[in-house]
């Protein structure tokens, strides 16, 4: 499984012969540094560019280009090296986007000697940047492990150099000759074809992906309509220049209404399965841009009139004549005409998104659906782990009824924080806060519970911390199914051992790792997925009981165990900023509607709508009895 990280995480290495794959909206510049157990440079000798494109163990491209691949070789680097960071730079020139915050963010994939890929990171939250340290890959107790940097330098690749140690004159003078080797001219790449590419998606909110390029802006007068498609997303190969047109009539290419007719899981992928993810998440792509070009076209025409109407008045002595009046009228039809056209570009996507959500919301797997789908009642366990897990859905205003599912790679990388208090929308701020509370523990309750469903039988094991013991009505299919293989702990006193016990699996998974004797774990070691529900934190939490659950937030994920947190923010503030780390480290989510999650493309406030079993429908408790059963057949 890919493992998809944000800024600050770590994973370990597949080995020490990788390859790592960039992936941008535009030419880059790739190279890397090597450094000390410091991280710092010993000379210009250790910097690999597209002046100096190889090293012992690390080789880089030669050029400027949107897609890169660095070899590594980490058995192979100079006496010394405990540390590679991968670095991207823009190059120079009046024609390009002069810092990251223009573009879409890059993506760097780390793979295998088998060509698998085993983490990706979007480097987001780039603005003024030029350079950037994107990854590190580096060596702790003899276990080498890659992290999110995401270090942006406004001052370019030779300030990034000088943070690294070198000195200032070797810093620019590398600078001048990646810039003297990039500017030489490189071929146009083909464009992409077979479908939306996996490599460029993840999840938004704190995890996103980026664009392929900024938001179109209006089109000028006589160009012809504005393209708002999505630039990458095909999904059959384009036929030969060549090929003859078919002969006899043609077949309906498209549904009543001029709507292109679409088909379900016609992405890319090997598997159905993974047709459908990436259509779903090339559904979000194209939801996301057509809806910042349409935005865009109406701050063109709001701005566009706002100044024709400013000139009008900035004379006194016209102001008030009837050719001014004349002239008002003639600035607010042509921005009518300019709103009129990119709504109707807007509405025209909008009925192809919509067409093909009504085809592919049917055909989604359990992982996939929403509760009230009828995929549900016939429920089988299954034999694999899904690759995703639908924990929602995400709307814009624009969109009307139109939602995305919001699906997230499994294993999870990022613990959940389902907020118990009160956001910013309407609904969480007019609703009872006894209501949101007991809204978020049936949101936690349905997430565990789809959670089970999707895992093979005993592949996971939820353990609940529940101090107030408030959480017993909304975990109640989870107690009763007997999908617990523990009931909940209950008061202060039985926070400590649940998570000592979490905490010491955790060491030994890590211990057997380092020393490459994952298969020799004890007899008896329980080696499924295990997810931890804490209820009303920070209720029975102590000093000891805080920094065991911060452990197994940050080191937990890697060793298999995950974390749901059911809280209000609020009532941890007593703890300081020591806790910040860790909200931030979670993906929040919330039991009714809020426009917090942002996508890195275009930093759309998407409104989330979380994925509750439907009132009074006994859905979960069945397909938690199902999967009881299957785990007891198991004995495990």
């Amino acid at each position: 499984m890919t493992a998809e990280l944000v800024r600050g995480q770590n994973h370990p290495l597949p080995g020490t012969r990788l390859e790592i794959r960039v992936s941008a909206a535009g030419p880059v510049v790739a190279g890397a540094t090597l450094g000390d157990e410091e991280g710092r440079l010993r000379d210009p000798g250790w910097i690999a560019h597209p002046g100096s494109p190889r090293l012992p163990g690390l080789e880089v491209s030669g050029q400027a280009a949107a897609d890169h691949r660095l070899a590594v070789d980490l058995d192979a680097l100079p006496d010394g090296a405990r540390r590679v960071s991968v670095l991207l730079a823009l190059p120079p020139g009046a024609g390009g986007p002069r810092s990251f915050g223009a573009l879409a963010a890059p993506l760097v994939a780390v793979t295998g000697p088998d060509g698998a890929e085993a983490v990706r990171y979007t480097v987001t939250g780039l603005g003024t940047e030029s350079a950037v340290v994107a990854v590190e890959l580096y060596l702790r107790q003899g276990v080498w492990k890659v992290r999110a940097v995401g270090q942006g330098y406004a001052g370019g690749l030779a300030a990034l150099l000088e943070d690294q140690g070198l000195p200032r004159e070797p810093a620019a003078a590398v600078e001048e000759s990646a810039a003297r080797m990039t500017a030489r001219p490189a071929a146009v790449p083909p464009p992409r074809t077979g479908g939306t590419d996996p490599a460029r998606h993840t999840a938004p909110a704190g995890s996103g992906a980026a664009p392929a390029s900024p938001p179109p802006a209006p089109a000028a007068r006589g160009t012809g309509a504005v393209d708002y498609r999505h630039p990458r997303r095909r999904t059959t190969a384009p036929p030969p220049p060549s090929a003859p047109p078919p002969a006899g009539p043609a077949a309906p290419s498209s549904a009543p209404g001029g709507v292109a007719r679409p088909v379900a899981g016609d992405a890319a992928g090997w598997s159905m399965e993974e047709r459908l993810y990436n259509q779903v998440w090339g559904m979000f792509e194209d939801l996301a841009r057509t809806t910042a070009a349409y935005r865009g076209a109406v701050d063109f025409a709001d701005s566009r009139m706002e100044q024709e109407l400013d000139r009008m008045l900035s004379d006194p002595r016209t102001r008030m004549s009837a050719a001014a009046d004349t002239a008002r009228e003639e600035a607010r039809a042509r921005h009518a005409r300019l709103v009129d056209q990119a709504r109707a570009a807007l509405d025209r996507d909008l009925a192809q998104l919509t067409a093909e959500s009504e085809v592919v919301e049917p055909a989604l797997p359990p992982a996939f659906a929403r509760w009230d789908s009828p995929v549900w009642h016939a429920y089988e366990v299954p034999a694999e782990t899904p690759m995703a897990l639908r924990l929602g859905d995400l709307g814009l205003p624009e969109h009307g009824g139109l939602r995305i599912p919001m699906l997230i790679r499994l294993p999870l990388e990022r613990g959940l924080w389902i907020d118990a208090g009160r956001g910013r929308s309407a609904a969480s701020r007019m609703a009872d806060a006894r209501e949101l509370r007991r809204l978020a523990g049936e949101l936690a309750a349905a997430v565990a519970g789809r959670l089970l469903a999707v895992h093979p039988a005993g592949g996971l094991s939820v353990h609940v911390l529940d101090p107030a013991g408030a959480a017993a009505p909304a975990l109640a299919p989870l107690v009763d199914s007997g999908a617990l293989r523990e009931p909940p702990a209950t008061g202060p006193g039985g926070v400590v051992p649940v998570l000592e016990d979490l905490a010491r699996h955790v060491d030994m998974v890590q211990m057997a790792v380092r020393g490459g004797a994952v298969g020799s774990l004890p007899p008896g070691a329980d080696t499924a997925e295990r997810l931890l529900i804490v209820h009303d934190f920070p209720y029975g939490f102590d000093d000891r009981a805080v920094t065991l659950l911060r452990y197994l937030t940050d080191e937990g994920p890697s060793a298999g165990v995950h974390l749901m947190m059911v809280a209000d923010r609020e009532d941890a503030r007593g703890h300081g900023p020591v806790l910040d780390p860790l909200w931030r480290s979670l993906l929040r989510i919330t039991p009714v509607p809020d426009d917090h999650l942002a996508d890195p493309w275009v930093g759309h406030a998407w409104t989330y709508e979380p994925s509750l079993v439907p009132h009074g429908s006994r859905i979960l408790s069945q397909v938690l009895e199902k999967a009881a059963r299957a785990r007891g057949r198991h004995g495990r």
